[in-house]
């Protein structure tokens, strides 16, 4: 979507879309992926096939790295890492969502209203949503996590009890008992796995916390 917004395209078009879907990788680390524009046009870019289709494989590789990885986006769960050992959605309302983004977006100097947040951020829920393909859907195999009513570090205690218990729960688990032909398959869908024990402080493990917040 900064791509998108650098280069002049429309997100609208496929085609425009798609073509920024070729960005370099420190990009990722530009803090105006922060601003609510760009939110709002990523989500206008991956109501887009195409743009799925050639950012699939890249999310993929990321997610199987040496270590395993942290990953937060609307279909991780379920597309990207349907095999992940521990998997969160994590959710708030509406209100309380736009009224933390409000208080970030004010912080940053600017000056749009609450009820335009509020607004942009059911629009995007309901796009996101309603998408044909790869939709905002909780897998149905995670962990819910509700933070309408806690703070950040409440946030993330309870999403580090939530991932420990689920790989606990794993490792305990019997072995599955698969034929040859599944054993191959589930080498292909390699799990994000090992994750390393999440002990970092609140400020450095926000980052892991999905759009929903």
């Amino acid at each position: 979507a900064l791509t998108v917004q650098r280069m002049e395209l429309d997100p609208a078009i496929e085609a425009d879309a798609v073509a920024a879907c070729n960005f370099d990788e420190g990009l990722l680390d530009d803090p105006a992926l922060r601003q609510d524009a760009i939110g709002q046009l990523a989500s206008i870019c991956s109501a887009h096939p195409l743009v799925r289709a050639a950012l699939l494989q890249r999310q993929k590789r990321f997610a199987r790295q040496p270590g395993g990885a942290v990953l937060d986006g609307r279909d991780i769960g379920t597309v990207i890492a349907p095999d992940a050992d521990a998997k969160l959605f994590v959710k708030a309302t509406p209100q309380v969502r736009a009224q933390r983004r409000h208080r970030e977006l004010q912080s940053h100097g600017s000056d749009v209203s609450f009820d335009k947040v509020l607004a942009d951020i059911r629009a995007r829920d309901a796009r996101d949503s309603a998408r044909s393909t790869a939709p905002l859907t909780m897998a149905a195999d995670a962990a819910l996590l509700d933070t309408s009513a806690l703070t950040i570090e409440a946030s993330v205690a309870k999403a580090i009890a939530l991932v420990e218990a689920r790989r606990a729960g794993r490792h305990n688990a019997p072995p599955i008992r698969r034929t040859p032909a599944q054993n191959s398959k589930c080498r292909l869908a390699t799990t994000v796995r090992p994750l390393p024990k999440l002990t970092q402080p609140p400020s450095r493990i926000r980052a892991a916390v999905p759009t929903l917040l």
